[in-house]
């Protein structure tokens, strides 16, 4: 194994030109006003109104989704509501005709009663 003697002041000077090596690699890319620059943040600004647009129409039709399943919401409970109405004048109804019957019954059995009684 093959060992390097450096001092101080050598292994300093190898990390200065390491890291500006390292600079000028990255240094293009960290410029924002190169025209690749621009492009990528006009193309981001596209795509994020893009995006926004597509949310946009995603919360209107969520808004008309919610709006039109109130309406029928409101409609089915207005139809139960007639429906438990009529419901409700037929039992009538019944009840009715079932008491008239048992009064007709009682009153036939009372004149039956009173004719067996003469």
């Amino acid at each position: 194994m093959k060992r390097i003697d450096l001092d101080f002041a050598d292994r300093r000077k190898a990390a200065d030109e390491a890291k500006k090596r390292l600079l000028a690699k990255v240094a293009p890319a960290l410029k924002t006003d190169t025209p690749e620059a621009v492009a990528r943040r006009a193309e981001k600004a596209a795509l994020a109104a893009e995006r926004d647009q597509r949310r946009q129409e995603r919360e209107r039709l969520k808004r008309e989704t919610a709006e039109r399943e109130k309406i029928e919401a409101a409609a089915r409970a207005e139809a139960e509501a007639a429906a438990a109405a009529l419901a409700k004048i037929a039992e009538a109804e019944q009840e009715a005709r079932e008491a008239a019957e048992r009064k007709a019954e009682r009153d036939r059995r009372y004149a039956a009663r009173k004719a067996r009684q003469r």
